[in-house]
């Protein structure tokens, strides 16, 4: 059953010339997103983070755990109805993994992704709380 929280991972790597972020576009609509998704059968958010960056990108690697915490509409969720009527958003935790040399491989979820920069990536996306998520990571990678 599905877990009343969504998790949102950034996959990110560092080239010779800049730190880039992979950005996905859903198959069944016109927008970008980073590796989104909730949890099921008792998962906690960072086993369900782990989960979702292995199915939809084919990536496993140690997560970092972002500030970042944002909420979403219940109304957004099929599943919404097994979480009864007290609950009126879930929350978003986020995740990001640094995957240096990994080979993307999409699900039928995404239809292409971008290996993007910061700006470019920023631009792109469709939901604020990708875009906050993305500003914390960019500002924690650039200290160190």
């Amino acid at each position: 059953m599905r877990a009343p929280f969504q998790v949102l991972v950034i996959p990110f790597r560092w080239t010779a010339s800049a730190l880039k972020f992979v950005v996905l576009k859903r198959s069944n609509a016109d927008y970008w997103q980073f590796v989104a998704g909730g949890g099921e059968d008792g998962e906690t958010p960072i086993q369900a983070a782990q989960r979702e960056i292995k199915e939809e990108v084919g990536i496993e690697g140690d997560l970092t755990q972002l500030d970042s915490l944002s909420t979403v509409p219940k109304d957004c969720f099929a599943a919404a109805e097994s979480w009864g009527e007290n609950v009126y958003v879930i929350p978003e935790h986020c995740f990001a993994v640094h995957a240096s040399n990994a080979d993307i491989c999409l699900s039928p979820e995404h239809a292409e992704f971008q290996w993007l920069s910061y700006e470019q990536a920023y631009r792109l996306l469709k939901w604020d709380s990708n875009r906050n998520a993305l500003w914390e990571l960019n500002q924690r990678l650039m200290k160190e």
